[in-house]
């Protein structure tokens, strides 16, 4: 098994980006919505857990929050943004409403010993924040402020407990990597030893063993997600997959083509469907965009559904997509959407 970082995701639009910077690192990480029990969490036997930001506020009345045993699991805990305010909430700190909002880069400056922060004295950090932490729980230190004074971080050495109020996981923090770094590997004591093909290979063998000789349809887009995903169930079902591209018209002159020579290339099954008329005569006259998104999303589904029907004896449906996209289909409560 796998080391594992958990990182507990509570709405916020850069949770998947810890989870890359953290796989940059050969590191293997795991994101949990904010309600995953303590159980759960067990089950993967996490080196540490990462608390991530979210868009609420930890003092509104129906704030989410995370099960407070797993603050007792004994593993490494960093809270980042929201996940520090609750951090902070949770074992006796209070936050409160800041007088002064921070949203943008800000300059930190580091006010004491620190097992977390870079070596460096003052560096700038992204910070996006109305809420302030304002009394610290037992045991915990502040190690940095804003030049507004407001705490940019705090640890408690004993509990292995840490908090940032800005996002280590942006380019826009210029220590981000390195204090990510510390977090994987001094504190929570990671080797970073994960390879992405042991996934991959996994990753193959698990569909296989699954899907067996049943038939897999997909709908190609054209797109890298989509795209990817069906090499993956290729590599493991072959001709089983059935993959249906739908040409809506929308794209540029010749695309279809040359994506088509691309699929037929990567040993693809691939239906080919021209829908273009029908996606262009429902868009005629629509000017606004949230409208055509609706319009191509639902009819890119009925022209697909139609396709598949025709394909005898499907079992199982193949959907690839992307990170931003699993935050805008996000149905748990705190899902921030993005588009």
């Amino acid at each position: 098994m796998h080391e594992n970082i958990l990182i507990i995701n509570c709405g916020s639009q850069f949770t998947q980006l810890i989870a890359r910077r953290l796989r940059e690192m050969k590191i293997h990480s795991v994101i949990l919505n904010w309600d995953v029990k303590l159980s759960d969490v067990m089950k993967l036997a996490p080196k540490g857990v990462i608390i991530s930001g979210g868009p609420d506020s930890v003092n509104d009345s129906d704030a989410i929050t995370i099960d407070p045993e797993i603050l007792r699991a004994g593993c490494p805990v960093l809270g980042i943004c929201y996940g520090m305010q609750l951090l902070t909430k949770l074992t006796g700190g209070v936050v409160c409403s800041g007088k002064s909002q921070e949203y943008g880069v800000t300059s930190i400056i580091k006010i004491s010993d620190s097992n977390l922060l870079a070596n460096k004295n003052e560096f700038n950090a992204l910070m996006s924040h109305g809420d302030n932490v304002s009394e610290l729980p037992n045991g915990f230190i502040a190690t940095s402020k804003t030049k507004s004074g407001v705490i940019a971080s705090i640890e408690n050495h004993e509990k292995n407990f840490y908090g940032l109020q800005f996002h280590p996981e942006v380019i826009h923090t210029e220590t981000g990597n390195e204090i990510l770094n510390n977090f994987a590997f001094k504190i929570c004591k990671c080797s970073g030893d994960w390879d992405l093909s042991d996934w991959v290979n996994a990753a193959i063998n698990n569909i296989r063993e699954n899907v067996k000789d049943s038939k897999v349809v997909c709908g190609l887009s054209g797109g890298v997600d989509s795209s990817v995903s069906a090499v993956l169930v290729n590599k493991a079902i072959g001709e089983n997959l059935y993959c249906v591209f739908v040409n809506h018209g929308l794209m540029r002159l010749n695309e279809p083509e040359q994506v088509m020579n691309s699929y037929k290339a990567m040993g693809l099954n691939v239906i080919y469907v021209d829908a273009s008329e029908k996606f262009l005569n429902e868009l005629q006259g629509v000017t606004d965009p949230e409208k055509k998104r609706h319009i191509i999303g639902r009819l890119f589904i009925e022209v697909f559904e139609e396709e598949a029907k025709k394909i005898s004896g499907v079992e199982w449906l193949l959907q690839g997509t992307i990170y931003p996209d699993v935050i805008e289909s996000g149905s748990k409560k705190g899902a921030a959407l993005i588009k």
